[in-house]
């Protein structure tokens, strides 16, 4: 899905219910009272710089948002049949926030002749899963 405006996208994101997630935006470093959403239903507000990008995620899908160009990029990913072991979790650096940020690997079956047709894995993505606190 493409968006064309950055009014577009804050509205996107403010109509988001049941996920979390966080927003970078172009003009300044994340900051972890307003851009990241611990809790269900981001709300953010138009500033002077643009949504640079987002990610957001519930249980069943993650949405990566990039500004590319001139337009941002939606892209949708279904996690609802991701396995623990396709989980990770990473610290950030930013000071006084308490969570981990967890990305998770999609893999796809895929015959390759490379290996005498046989099915192999293939990394397809890696996608925003959400926030740990361990």
């Amino acid at each position: 899905m493409k968006i064309a405006t950055n009014i577009e996208v804050i509205k996107f994101i403010n109509d988001l219910n049941g996920y979390q997630g966080y927003v970078q935006f172009s003009h300044r470093a994340i900051d972890k009272a307003r851009d990241i959403f611990i809790t269900d239903n981001p709300k953010i507000e138009n500033e002077n710089g643009f949504v640079f990008e987002a990610h957001f995620v519930n249980n069943k899908e993650s949405i990566s948002i990039k500004q590319i160009n001139d337009s941002w990029i939606v892209s949708r990913s279904d996690i609802s049949n991701i396995e623990d072991r396709d989980i990770q979790s990473f610290l950030t650096d930013i000071k006084g926030f308490n969570h981990k940020v967890k990305m998770v690997q999609i893999w796809e079956t895929k015959e390759d002749n490379l290996c005498e047709n046989m099915k192999i894995m293939n990394l397809q993505k890696i996608v925003f899963a959400g926030f740990d606190n361990e």
